[in-house]
């Protein structure tokens, strides 16, 4: 017998992802009815019960939005109306109307939508966006000033503004008026601005409640073009801002946001405005000649932003843009110059009417994208070897991460916060030093942890901060950093328990390989286009073979697994973005995947983007306790086996033994076992291997008998 644990000779690693993975109760019945009432395949009729949906009336307006019968903003936006009154009056008398952006795509698509519009319309407009690296998010007092001394007469905020309120009282005593439009969580204190337009101040039944900036700005310029009778022109351009602003931003694809995003995406390739053509010119984006499955989904351009230079569309027939498209491949070209750029090249990108500048700007986007994503490397590589050192060990009793170190980029930690997340399950707050008194961060969170809540809970430490429930910004004294780091703990330790460390995986249904196909895809399109509120559809299988693996780029996995059904193997295609670490996977596991088309030489396949593995259900319960009588024999291929569960260390190891005395023994989460006569001769060999994988299959089978008799 070999008396070693296979970990002894294998290389330390991550065995595999540490996910709770919560499957959706099917009601094929109540799927089977419903379907039938709406005319849609029973599949899709499980996914959107999924998703809330009860009633035939709910499923026919989702499936077809442009059914929805919308009240006039005017109805649900208390201050619309004043706001439209100072904009008429501002353009009539030709007063200087100034715009305060944001440095993210929302607040960029935000700015460029507003000033595209307000131009066109004959106003007097310019705009400003504060520096990230200097003064953070946000109107300031500086900016109010600079606006003032040049007979700035209304002041026009997009994607900020809700928590300003020393700036806007500021603009107030210098005779300024201010519209605020933002779609950020309200404070205890609103500013006292003449209007403000912003979705969390409606009722939460309105259709316009999930709107994000861009979709605040394009109501509002929407609703100024139709007051002034000179909508011709003008909606197509701002509909392609939208779109492209609102899945940046991750904004739930529900309401009008689906509505307006559905429409836009069938508009952006045919779009009119330059800098959409140049981005999508330089992205290697060709449209597709549907809206089928895929998108930004929960990981949107924040989670995906280094899948960008991996993803290829090849497709021809343009007719239509998918979220994925905007979410892994404009999206990120545009939040780059955010983060580490110069937002003047993204406002002038999608207002400029010349095509030779678009692609000059876009081509600037795509270089700054690709320091980005370098830069974003060397941080996380920074980041999870200074979590290792420092916090891994408390995680559990801390159940959140305060991760601050100098000379990181502040444009890009927020992407490292998002993986931090990612790996270690529990809600992020990253920063860097400003200067040796000033700490500034962002926030990324988990289901079950309110960034915004908790930067409020540590208010009196904090300097600024902003946000919502999944991210935020903020900053801090750096002598608070010790305090702000222990209320975050007691935050956490009130809102999170044990079981909420491990990220969730939510799945819709179970599915056998032999059914991935075509016709499948072309049923998930009714649910398109998915993003936040409306994910992409997530299925699993259980106890597939890993046949083939092997990394590919910047630690992607690249995979095929194999399915027998009734004697006959199915085998599929699949993508693991980001999983170097797991490599290699276990022969057997439970997968948790999104369906993909790939489209090389003309051909369409489907293939898998896998975002969960797990060992099998038989596999993790004879590891985690395996049967008191724990061995037997078993005849393989007309040979006789004894095997059974041994105890090396804290866990157990499965051996199988042959008549001539040689032993195979594995650990659970190894692809490497020993094979041999005794310790001294033992060799690793891989058990993925179909010789080896087969006979640890008929070994388990034998032990499962054996646990199911005793």
């Amino acid at each position: 017998m070999l008396d070693r644990a296979v970990s002894e000779v294998s290389k330390p690693r991550r065995r595999l992802p540490d996910q709770r993975w919560q499957i959706y109760p099917q009601k094929p019945e109540f799927a089977q009815k419903l379907a039938i009432l709406t005319n849609i395949s029973p599949i899709v009729s499980q996914l959107l019960i999924n998703r809330g949906m009860e009633t035939p009336e709910q499923i026919q307006a989702f499936l077809n939005p442009e059914s929805l019968v919308l009240p006039s903003p005017l109805e649900d936006f208390p201050d619309l109306a004043i706001s439209l009154e100072l904009l008429e009056n501002a353009i009539a008398s030709q007063t200087k109307i100034a715009i305060c952006g944001d440095y993210d795509a929302d607040g960029m698509t935000s700015t460029a939508l507003l000033l595209r519009s307000l131009r066109t319309l004959g106003a007097q407009v310019d705009y400003a966006i504060p520096s990230r690296m200097h003064e953070g998010y946000g109107i300031n007092k500086r900016i109010v000033e600079e606006f003032h001394s040049e007979g700035v007469g209304l002041i026009l905020t997009v994607d900020n503004g809700i928590s300003a309120f020393e700036p806007v009282a500021r603009a107030r005593e210098l005779g300024v008026a201010v519209i605020i439009t933002d779609h950020h969580d309200i404070p205890q204190k609103l500013p006292p601005a003449n209007a403000i337009l912003n979705p969390k101040l409606i009722a939460e039944s309105s259709p316009y409640r999930g709107v994000a900036g861009v979709g605040v700005a394009y109501i509002l310029a929407v609703s100024l073009a139709q007051q002034l009778g000179e909508t011709k022109g003008l909606i197509q351009p701002m509909l392609a801002l939208f779109t492209l602003g609102t899945i940046a931003d991750l904004a739930p694809l529900t309401g009008v946001n689906r509505r307006w995003v559905k429409r836009g995406l069938q508009h952006l390739p045919k779009s009119n405005l330059a800098g959409i053509q140049a981005l999508i010119q330089v992205g290697g984006v060709q449209a597709r000649g549907d809206e089928g499955a895929g998108g930004a989904g929960e990981q949107g351009s924040r989670g995906a932003e280094e899948k960008s230079s991996n993803l290829k569309s090849k497709i021809q027939n343009p007719k239509s843009l998918k979220p994925e498209d905007i979410g892994f491949r404009l999206g990120p070209r545009i939040n780059a110059i955010g983060r580490i750029g110069n937002p003047q090249t993204v406002i002038e990108l999608l207002t400029t009417d010349d095509m030779g500048v678009a692609l000059e700007r876009a081509m600037q986007c795509e270089q700054i994208n690709a320091s980005r994503q370098e830069m974003c490397q060397q941080i996380e590589q920074e980041a999870i070897a200074y979590v290792e050192a420092e916090f891994v060990a408390s995680l559990q009793q801390n159940r959140v991460l305060v991760v601050v170190q100098p000379n990181w980029h502040h444009g890009v930690i927020g992407i490292v916060a998002s993986r931090l997340v990612e790996r270690y399950g529990v809600p992020v707050f990253i920063g860097t030093y400003e200067d040796e008194e000033h700490i500034r961060g962002s926030a990324r969170s988990i289901p079950e942890f309110h960034v915004f809540e908790a930067l409020e809970y540590c208010h009196d430490l904090l300097g600024k901060f902003g946000g919502h429930k999944a991210a935020g910004g903020f900053s801090l004294p750096a002598e608070n950093l010790e305090m702000v780091r222990s209320r975050l703990i007691e935050f956490a330790n009130q809102c999170l328990e044990p079981q909420h460390l491990k990220p969730l995986l939510k799945i819709d249904a179970e599915v056998n390989l032999n059914h991935l196909n075509q016709q499948l895809y072309q049923q998930l399109n009714a649910l398109h286009p998915c993003g936040m509120d409306n994910p992409d559809p997530v299925f699993w299988t259980p106890n597939v073979q890993v046949v083939e693996q092997k990394i590919v780029g910047k630690g992607h996995i690249k995979l095929t697994i194999a399915q027998t059904i009734d004697n006959q193997e199915y085998r599929i295609k699949a993508i693991a973005w980001r999983w170097g670490d797991y490599f290699h996977l276990p022969s057997r596991v439970d997968v948790a995947y999104k369906l993909r088309e790939n489209y090389f030489n003309g051909n369409t396949t489907i293939e898998l983007e896998l975002i969960g593995v797990r060992l099998p259900i038989q596999l993790q319960q004879f590891f985690v306790s395996p049967p008191t009588t724990s061995s037997t024999t078993f005849e393989y291929n007309q040979r006789q086996y004894t095997c059974g569960f041994y105890k090396n260390g804290i866990e157990a190891e499965l051996r199988i033994k042959n008549s001539e005395g040689k032993v195979l023994a594995m650990q659970p989460g190894h692809i490497i076992g020993l094979i041999g006569t005794n310790r001294q001769n033992a060799k690793e060999v891989d058990i993925s291997q179909p010789q080896y994988d087969n006979i640890i299959q008929a070994a388990l089978q034998a032990l499962s008998v054996l646990s199911a008799d005793s």
